[in-house]
C-alpha cells in the first residue's frame, strides 16, 4: 500500500473517530474529505489542492439539483403529514380491531401497525418513535409485559427502513446506479416476511408464557366498524404508491406526490370529520420539519460527494478492490464479515449516512469479487450478474441496518422506545428485543441462502 492509500486509510480511521464523538456526520465527512486532500497535496503535489477546492463552487448545486433525489423531499413530506394527521392511530386502532381479541393480539397489531406506518413514512427511528406514543398506552392498559411490549415496538419500528416507499433504499440505489423500482420491489417480500416473523415471535412467547400478555377485551359491532374503516385511507395510500410504482404507472418522483396528495386529503378531510386531523398549524409544523430534515440529508450528500473526492484520490477503494480480487479470502467470507461490520455501524450511526460512508467502499469490492461489470451469472462468484448483486446487497444491507437498530448495548430504536416508556430499564427491553433480534438473523441467514427472495419480484415484474 503506497502512501496515497495509506493516507485514504488514515481518514476513514479519523471519519469513524469523529463520528463516534458525536460530530454531525455531514461535517465529519467534509474536514476528513478537505484535510485529506490537502494531506494528499503535500505526498504526492501533482494532485493540486486548489483544483479540488475549485469544484465547491458548482459541486452543491450538482449534488442537489439530483432528478433523482426529487423524490426524498416527497417522501418525508408524506411521512410528517401522515405522524400529523393521527394515520398512526387510526392504523393500530384498526388492526387491533382485526387481530387483538387473540392472546397477545395487541402487540401483533403494534407490528403491524409499525410495518404500515413505516411504509408511509419511510424512517425506523420515527416509526419507533410515533408508534411507541400510540401503543405503549394501550399494551400498558392491558397489562403486557413490559419487556414483550417494548421489545415488540423496538423490532416493529426497524420495519420503516425497508417497507417501501423508504428514503434509505432511494439513496443506496442512487449510490450505486441501480433502479429505484426495482429497489422497491425488491423489498417487498424481504419485508412481509419480517412482519410475520415478527408476529410468530409473540404469538410463541404467550404460548409459551400465557402471562406475557392478555387477549383485548371484545368491541360492540358498532366500534369494531368504525375502527375497520380507519384502515381504508392506509391501504388506499399504500396502494396508490406501490401498485403504481409496480405496475408502472408513474416514476418515484410522481409516486412521492401522489402519496403527499392521498395524505393531504385524509388528512383534511378528518379534520372536517373530527377534528384531530390536519389544520393549518400541523401543516405549516410538516413543511418545517421536512425542510429541516431534507436539508440534512442535502448536507449528508455533498459531505459524501467531498469525502467520495478525496477517497478517489487517495487511491484506496482501487486498492481493496486489487486485494479481493487477488483471491486472499473467500467472496463469500468477504460478504459476511461485510454484513458483520454492518451490524456494528447499525449501532452507533443512521442508515443514510452509514449507506454514504460505507456502501460505496463495499460495494466496488463485492463487484470486483463477483468478475466485474460484465460478469455472466453463470460465472459470476455470487451467481448472479450485476444488476441484481446491486439489488440483492441493497436488500441485505439495509437488513443488517435493521439489526444495527436493535443490537445491544446501543441500538437506536431502543434508546427511543426507553425515551417514550418512563419506569422501563434497557435491561428490560433488550431482553424483550432479543428473540426478535434472534428471527432477524434467521432472516438475514435466508436471503443469503436464497436471493430469489430479493430478486423475484423485481424479475417478474422486469
Amino acid at each position: 500500500m503506497d502512501e496515497r492509500a495509506l493516507i485514504g486509510a488514515l481518514g476513514l480511521v479519523v471519519l469513524f473517530g469523529l463520528i463516534a464523538i458525536r460530530l454531525p456526520v455531514a461535517l465529519a465527512m467534509v474536514l476528513v474529505g478537505v484535510g485529506g486532500n490537502y494531506a494528499l497535496s503535500i505526498v504526492a503535489p501533482f494532485l493540486r489542492f486548489e483544483p479540488y477546492l475549485a469544484q465547491f463552487k458548482t459541486l452543491t448545486w450538482s449534488v442537489v439539483s439530483n432528478y433523482a433525489l426529487s423524490v426524498v423531499p416527497l417522501f418525508i413530506f408524506m411521512g410528517f403529514l401522515a405522524a400529523h394527521a393521527n394515520l398512526s392511530r387510526d392504523l393500530f386502532q384498526g388492526l387491533n380491531v382485526l387481530v387483538g381479541r387473540w392472546r397477545g393480539g395487541v402487540a401483533m397489531a403494534a407490528v403491524l401497525a409499525c410495518a404500515g406506518f413505516g411504509a408511509v413514512c419511510g424512517s425506523s427511528l420515527a416509526t419507533a418513535s410515533t408508534m411507541g406514543r400510540v401503543a405503549l398506552p394501550e399494551l400498558k392498559r392491558l397489562n403486557y409485559a413490559d419487556g414483550l411490549a417494548t421489545g415488540a415496538l423496538a423490532a416493529g419500528g426497524t420495519l420503516g427502513i425497508l417497507i417501501p416507499p423508504s428514503v434509505a433504499l432511494v439513496v443506496y440505489a442512487i449510490v450505486v446506479e441501480a433502479s429505484v423500482v426495482a429497489m422497491f420491489q425488491a423489498a417487498i417480500l424481504p419485508g412481509v416476511i419480517a412482519v410475520a416473523l415478527f408476529v410468530a415471535v409473540i404469538a410463541v412467547r404467550v404460548r409459551l408464557n400465557p402471562a406475557l400478555a392478555a387477549s383485548a377485551p371484545p368491541l360492540d359491532a358498532s366500534a369494531r366498524r368504525a375502527a375497520l374503516r380507519r384502515l381504508i385511507p392506509v391501504v388506499t395510500i399504500f396502494s396508490a404508491v406501490i401498485v403504481g410504482l409496480g405496475l408502472g404507472l408513474f416514476t418515484p418522483t410522481p409516486a412521492g406526490a401522489v402519496g403527499v396528495f392521498a395524505v393531504l386529503v385524509y388528512g383534511v378531510i378528518l379534520k372536517r370529520c373530527t377534528g384531530t386531523g390536519l389544520g393549518l398549524s400541523e401543516l405549516v409544523d410538516a413543511v418545517r420539519d421536512t425542510a429541516v430534515t431534507a436539508g440534512m440529508i442535502g448536507f449528508i450528500l455533498f459531505g459524501a460527494e467531498v469525502l467520495k473526492g478525496f477517497f478517489a484520490r487517495s487511491g484506496l477503494p482501487a486498492v481493496m478492490a486489487d486485494w479481493a480480487a487477488s483471491g486472499a479470502v473467500e467472496p463469500w467470507t468477504v460478504l459476511v464479515l461485510m454484513l458483520l461490520g454492518l451490524i456494528v455501524l447499525g449501532c452507533f450511526m443512521d442508515s443514510l449516512s452509514m449507506i454514504l460512508v460505507v456502501v460505496p467502499f463495499l460495494f466496488p469490492v463485492l463487484m470486483e469479487l463477483n468478475g466485474g461489470d460484465w460478469a455472466l451469472a453463470a460465472d459470476a462468484a455470487y451467481g448472479m450478474g450485476a444488476e441484481d448483486l446491486k439489488i440483492w446487497f441493497g436488500i441485505l444491507a439495509l437488513v443488517v441496518v435493521e439489526l444495527g437498530l436493535i443490537t445491544p448495548p446501543v441500538g437506536l430504536n431502543v434508546f427511543i422506545i426507553r425515551a417514550v416508556s418512563p419506569g422501563v430499564s434497557m435491561g428490560t427491553i433488550f431482553r424483550g428485543v432479543l428473540p426478535f433480534f434472534g428471527v432477524e438473523l434467521g432472516r438475514v441467514a435466508l436471503i443469503l441462502a436464497v436471493p430469489g427472495l430479493a430478486l423475484w419480484l423485481p424479475r417478474l415484474l422486469l
